[in-house]
């Protein structure tokens, strides 16, 4: 594979960054509604508003929710699958590497104690996350261009990168009664 459409499409924003840094700046939208506002165990998630895509999303049974649709922690891991999954794809096509598979796999562990304030000394939130990526890649590959494809795709996977070094987050509540 000698042409990169990855490094197509980045080639002119590359440019438009670099003179124009506040170009690159974007921000990422998910809202939540709910058909039933007297059911704690169910609401419904749009990633995008606007694109079509609603997710259910339950609560998990281990705090109470009948975990009949993804939960707030699957939707996590989720999203780290798929932001990791990207990188890999991208950056395997701008080094010129042909994958023939690739899965990404994540599961993360939570004590849920904390978030049902059993044990005031228990975090709330996940306390480990696995991310495992099963990669196939064109035989004859270099292994070493490989080793280089798993350091840099997950030094460009912007989830994994947010999840390492968290930004502070504000919660505004917008408080009314009827």
């Amino acid at each position: 594979m000698n042409h990169s459409i990855v490094s197509e499409a980045q080639a002119p924003l590359r440019i438009e960054y670099k003179t124009c840094p506040e170009a690159a700046m974007v921000t990422d939208h998910a809202h939540t509604s709910s058909d039933d506002n007297a059911d704690p165990f169910h609401a419904i998630v749009a990633p995008m508003p606007g694109c079509g895509v609603e997710i259910p999303v339950g609560v998990h049974s281990r705090v109470g929710g009948l975990h009949d649709a993804p939960t707030p922690g699957d939707i996590l891991c989720a999203a780290l699958a798929a932001c990791q999954d990207s990188s890999i794809r991208m950056v395997a096509n701008l080094m010129g590497i042909e994958l023939e598979n690739l899965a990404v796999t994540v599961e993360a562990d939570v004590d849920v104690r904390g978030t049902l304030m059993v044990d005031k000394d228990v975090p709330v939130g996940f306390q480990a996350m696995r991310c495992e990526v099963q990669l196939r890649a064109k035989a004859g590959t270099d292994s070493q261009l490989l080793q280089q494809l798993s350091v840099i795709a997950e030094q460009c996977c912007v989830v994994q990168q947010t999840m390492k070094n968290p930004p502070k987050v504000n919660t505004t509540f917008k408080l009314t009664d009827s």
